[in-house]
């Protein structure tokens, strides 16, 4: 059983699994268990060159970043699962007892982060009725969104990146991911306001 399960290891979902691993310190974190499934399908960041966004060097691509991801999560916080080559196919239940279904595993989880891209088909059974147009997309782009308030699609389900219908943009969907991650802190610590910073 997870305590926190995030599926997709784009930016959203890796910022979202970084910060959450970074509370392990934290007394309300201590025994809480976290994972990321990585592969859904294939991101958008993959073609990306980045040259504007805060902390990243001239010339940086989504590809590089994939990756350096993975390892910098790895090497970090190796306490959080990394799940890969495995597609999710369906999600069942509520908050306390979710059931993600993969082409490989049957996973629960007490929470669930969704942090996939907006492009169509989203084929994970168990979302159909959240799916709506994205509000902040071209029309003709044809791209959708998971209807939510505050990240929040329902008690214990969260959308983060351009899937909880935020613009696509490197820094955006980064925010999304470590806003999700500190609701969660949030949670587990009583509603206190929480959020994780280092210090040197």
């Amino acid at each position: 059983m997870f305590d926190a399960l995030i599926i997709g290891g784009g930016v959203s979902g890796m910022q979202c699994a970084l910060v959450l691993g970074s509370a392990i310190n934290k007394p309300f974190a201590l025994d809480k268990k976290v994972g990321i499934i990585i592969h859904q399908k294939a991101s958008h960041l993959q073609n990306a060159l980045f040259n504007n966004v805060l902390g990243l060097p001239e010339g940086k691509t989504g590809a590089v970043i994939l990756e350096e991801g993975k390892t910098h999560l790895q090497k970090v916080y190796p306490h959080v699962q990394q799940v890969e080559n495995e597609k999710v196919l369906k999600i069942t239940g509520e908050a306390g007892n979710f059931h993600i279904v993969t082409n490989k595993n049957t996973y629960q989880s007490k929470l669930v982060v969704i942090a996939l891209n907006y492009a169509k088909p989203l084929t994970i059974d168990g979302l159909d009725t959240f799916i709506a147009p994205h509000p902040r997309a071209a029309a003709k782009k044809d791209r959708i969104y998971l209807k939510n308030e505050d990240h929040l699609i329902k008690e214990g389900l969260y959308a983060c990146g351009t899937i909880a219908g935020w613009r696509s943009q490197f820094a955006i969907a980064a925010g999304s991911g470590a806003q999700v991650a500190t609701d969660i802190l949030t949670l587990w610590n009583d509603g206190n306001h929480t959020k994780v910073h280092d210090k040197v």
